[in-house]
């Protein structure tokens, strides 16, 4: 894969993150929906639409998909698991605090992943862009306790969650990268899993989404929320996702906290110290780390020989 070809899947990633930045904001004007709803509604009809549209790839790719049965599993119980556990995060920690704990140990989880799962050497390009990433969401996070500390109770309970989301992020993120890498065709790999993540979450939408119904605005956050962040979000990161890892992918959508977080100073009313200024710009360094990394064909998750290397590279080479 080229430097140029890399640099599109960069972008791909970066604009399915300014989307989900915008989803905290835009559940705040649902009134009196759950967060369960919320996630349900949003990334189960967006999975469902997602394997609408991508029907025929799966058909075609259908023996392939059998081949791989437990990746497709743990793929959609995650991707299930994630908009429950971000949406209550967001709900009992606040809109910052839950998407930047969320998306803080995201990569790290991705990585992880990468190392003792695929066996993937991550080089010191992807640590330090993950350690600014993280840096910078931490500092986030400390403004935002600093500013409105709230129940102590509630907002552990929201970090605790947002781990639940964050690792379940990672966890469909790379089993639909293990699919692509094998073979699967993009649309078939994120259809199915996001498919299957979508009907996992229909019977939670059928038990608490009636409130979505009472009233135009409500429908309209969760139509935006099903269409745009997440259907449309999703294309876009599946695209991404063939030109970049798993693990760079996750560190890019590092900045979904940092929009989060401009969207609630500027949406919502709550206020940002200096200390929370640093982090967006740290976390602005952690991209600009992964955008101007050096590259080779590993980076772009293209297989190496395994009977001569015995292993895949994955990630930004040293």
């Amino acid at each position: 894969m080229t430097s140029t070809g890399r640099g599109i899947g960069i972008l791909a990633i970066t604009f399915t993150s300014l989307l989900w930045g915008t989803t905290g904001a835009a559940a705040t004007f649902a009134s009196g929906v759950s967060p369960l709803a919320i996630g349900s509604a949003a990334l189960g009809i967006g999975g469902l639409l997602q394997a609408l549209i991508a029907l025929p790839s799966i058909g075609r790719a259908r023996a392939q998909l059998r081949l791989r049965p437990g990746l497709v599993v743990a793929g959609g119980l995650s991707v299930a698991v994630y908009p429950l556990a971000f949406y209550s995060s967001m709900h009992l920690a606040g809109v910052a605090i839950g998407s930047v704990v969320s998306l803080a140990s995201a990569p790290l989880a991705a990585g992880l992943f990468e190392r003792f799962i695929d066996r993937v050497e991550l080089s010191r390009w992807w640590l330090s862009a993950a350690g600014l990433g993280v840096v910078g969401s931490v500092a986030l996070c400390v403004a935002k306790v600093d500013s409105e500390p709230g129940e102590l109770s509630s907002t552990l309970a929201g970090i605790a969650l947002g781990l639940v989301a964050g690792a379940s992020y990672a966890v469909y993120s790379w089993a639909a990268r293990r699919l692509i890498a094998g073979g699967v065709p993009r649309a078939a790999s994120m259809g199915a899993v996001f498919g299957l993540g979508g009907l996992l979450l229909m019977p939670v939408l059928l038990l608490t989404g009636a409130p979505l119904l009472a009233s135009a605005s409500n429908t309209l956050v969760a139509v935006y929320m099903a269409l745009v962040p997440m259907f449309l979000g999703y294309l876009a990161f599946g695209f991404g996702l063939t030109r970049v890892s798993a693990g760079t992918a996750t560190t890019i959508t590092l900045t979904e906290p940092a929009i989060a977080t401009v969207l609630a100073v500027l949406v919502v009313g709550e206020r940002l110290s200096a200390v929370g200024w640093t982090g967006l710009a740290v976390i602005g360094a952690a991209i600009l780390v992964l955008a101007f990394a050096p590259t080779d064909r590993g980076d772009a998750g293209e297989q190496v020989d395994e009977r001569s290397e015995g292993k895949k590279r994955l990630g930004v080479p040293t």
